[in-house]
Order: structure tokens, then C-alpha cells, then sequence
């Protein structure tokens, strides 16, 4: 007599699973590396994806870990946890370093403060930004989306203390505007438009600053339509960041270090939030900034270091205000040449102040 025949369960099929797990972790890396993948990053919709990388590495290995949680019940979850994992550690190892602070300047070192605060089409409280400065004093203020109208408001507020210029002329919307307020202890500054971006910048040069520039810039944002713009701007950058004159950059970039773009035209500078350990502090987004990417910056080229950075936020604006005090060179204080300007045109002055020419 024979027994009736032993059932056997058929094989399960991998290869759906692991295809599955294959297209998943395809995604992960386009949203967490685009960047690293022949420069994906410089195009919609990757520019604007990679602006978020800190978060996107967040979400992705939480996912992970929930797919390694399951693994412990159904084994088959583990190409899914492994996938999300190595993508979210990738992803980490480029974003976690921001937060380690370089060793700091030396205490004793000659100081410059700078303010850098977009004024979202001149929509911010210039009240609530004349306090700042007038608490604050820094000796150079990059104002972007300020042309006239706004100038004109913020000089009445500060008083003669500062001398304000913009890049526009009058009747020119405050978004396409940059202004600058120089402090008066800088002594006779020689202030030039520089239109190498789409966006004016203002060049300030001379007086107490001897050989030093200051920069102040506001870059096309990357939406769609402007996305070409958005690299031309940065693509400017190198024009600054790689002279061998001492140079400051303040003002709003619309880029992260998380874009290959401004990596790649930021070689010869440093920025100064990152230099502190909070290269990963949002600057812009909603509820004023306080989560989102770090758009604005403060660059500076080699020898000029952060000795401290702050974020503020002010009423009026999508944008959060960063305060530099930077550390220069002991060669650099006291020094009294007048630098070239890189500006191929004259700021238009407030009352408080008359811009030399070119």
C-alpha cells in the first residue's frame, strides 16, 4: 500500500520582489544624490528636490528603518531596507558634515560684521530692520529685493549712520533691486553696480576696507522657467570667489551647498554658516524661514573666517536675516588702497550719501 504523495509548496518568485526593491531604491537616489549623477541636479526637477536633500534623507531612512522592522517578521522586506538604508547613509555623509564647526578664528583677529536680509519685495518691517541694525551695528548690509522705494525707507530709519545705495533706479519693483547700507565708520567707500548676474549686484570698495570687496547679490530663483537664469547667475560667482582679492559675498543665492551648481562656483570661498556648524539652518521657506533650505549665504574667500553666525527672523519676509562677524586677516585691519571695482555702473544714492562713479 502506498501513502498518498507529499505536497510541496512551489518556489516562491524573488525576482518580482527584488525588481520592486531595485525601482524603489532607483527613486531614492534620484530624489537624495541627483546631483551626483552627471549634474541632474542643474534641471527641473531635480534643482528644486536636491534644495531639500536634509529632509528627503530624513524621510528616506525612516522608510528604511520601517522596511528593517518588518524584515524582522517577513524576511522578504530585506532588499527594501537595504536599498533605503545605503541610499539614506550616502545622503547623510554629505549633509551631516555642515553641522561640524571649523576651529575658530583667533580671538584677537580684526572683526567685520555683516547682515544679509532678503526683504521679500520690499515686504519686510523696515522698523523691525532698522532695530536690528541699530542693535547689531554691522558695518555692511546686503538687502536683496530692495530697490528704491525700500532704500529710501530703511536710510529715514537708520539715520546718517549709513550711507544707502541701490542698484536700481527709481520706479524699478523692489524685487528686481539690491540695496547696500555701508556704515560710516568704513569712511569713503566708492559703491558701482556689477550686472555680470540678471539680477544688478552692488560692489563696494575703498575707505577703511583697503583691499577687501564686498559683494552684495541676489540670483535668479530655479523655478522652471527661470531655471537657465538660475545657472547663468551662479556661474557668475567664480568671477569673486576666485580672485585673489579679499572678498565678501552676502546676499540671497536661491542655492544650497546641496547644488552642484554653487559648489562648483564656490571653490575659492568659504561660507560662514558652515564654518560654524550650521550650514544646515534654513533661511527661507514658510513661518519665515524657520524650516526649508539655506539659500542665503555669506561667502568669503581664504584668510576671512566666521567668528560667529546668527538667524533672525524678521516680520514681513518668507526669508530669515544671517549675521555675520567675521574674523580678517591682522594684514587686512588698517589697511587704506582703494580696490578696482568689478561694478560697469553707478548705484543710485539715497539722501544720505552721494555713489562715486565707476
Amino acid at each position: 500500500m502506498t501513502g498518498s504523495p507529499t505536497r510541496t509548496r512551489p518556489p516562491r518568485r524573488r525576482w518580482p520582489r527584488l525588481v520592486a526593491a531595485g525601482v524603489l531604491t532607483a527613486v531614492a537616489v534620484l530624489t537624495v544624490l541627483p546631483d551626483r549623477l552627471g549634474g541632474l541636479d542643474r534641471w527641473t526637477p531635480f534643482a528644486q528636490i536636491v534644495a531639500f536633500r536634509p529632509y528627503v534623507v530624513v524621510v528616506v531612512g525612516l522608510l528604511g528603518l520601517v522596511a528593517l522592522v518588518a524584515t524582522v517578521f517577513r524576511r522578504r522586506f530585506w532588499p527594501f531596507a537595504a536599498g533605503l538604508l545605503a541610499v539614506a547613509v550616502v545622503g547623510a555623509s554629505l549633509v551631516v558634515p555642515r553641522l561640524v564647526a571649523d576651529p575658530p578664528p583667533p580671538a584677537a583677529a580684526p572683526t567685520l560684521t555683516v547682515l544679509s536680509f532678503n526683504v521679500y519685495e520690499g515686504r519686510a518691517d523696515p522698523a523691525a530692520l532698522a532695530a536690528v541694525i541699530r542693535a547689531e551695528q554691522p558695518d555692511l548690509v546686503s538687502l536683496p529685493e530692495a530697490g528704491v522705494r525700500f532704500r529710501d525707507r530703511i536710510a529715514a530709519l537708520v539715520g546718517p549712520d549709513y550711507r544707502a545705495e541701490s542698484s536700481t533706479r527709481p520706479g524699478v519693483a523692489d524685487v528686481y533691486g539690491v540695496t547696500v547700507l555701508v556704515s560710516d565708520r568704513l569712511g569713503a567707500v566708492r559703491t558701482t553696480v556689477d550686472t555680470s548676474m540678471t539680477i544688478p549686484a552692488l560692489v563696494v570698495t575703498g575707505g577703511t576696507l583697503g583691499d577687501l570687496r564686498f559683494v552684495a547679490v541676489h540670483s535668479r530663483a530655479p523655478t522652471p522657467s527661470r531655471i537657465a537664469m538660475w545657472r547663468t547667475d551662479l556661474a557668475t560667482l567664480p568671477t569673486w570667489c576666485g580672485a585673489t582679492q579679499p572678498t565678501i559675498v552676502a546676499g540671497d543665492l536661491n542655492a544650497t551647498y546641496d547644488h552642484s551648481v554653487l559648489r562648483d562656483a564656490t571653490r575659492g570661498c568659504g561660507d560662514a554658516a558652515t564654518q560654524r556648524g550650521e550650514g544646515l539652518t534654513p533661511t527661507w521657506g514658510p513661518r519665515g524661514g524657520s524650516v526649508g533650505p539655506q539659500i542665503d549665504h555669506v561667502l568669503t574667500t581664504s584668510g576671512i573666517e566666521a567668528a560667529s553666525v546668527r538667524f533672525l527672523t524678521l516680520p514681513g519676509s518668507d526669508h530669515r536675516a544671517v549675521l555675520a562677524r567675521l574674523a580678517l586677516p591682522s594684514a587686512q585691519a588698517g589697511s587704506t588702497g582703494a580696490a578696482a571695482g568689478a561694478g560697469t555702473g553707478t548705484a543710485v544714492p539715497s539722501s544720505t550719501g552721494s555713489a562715486s562713479t565707476p
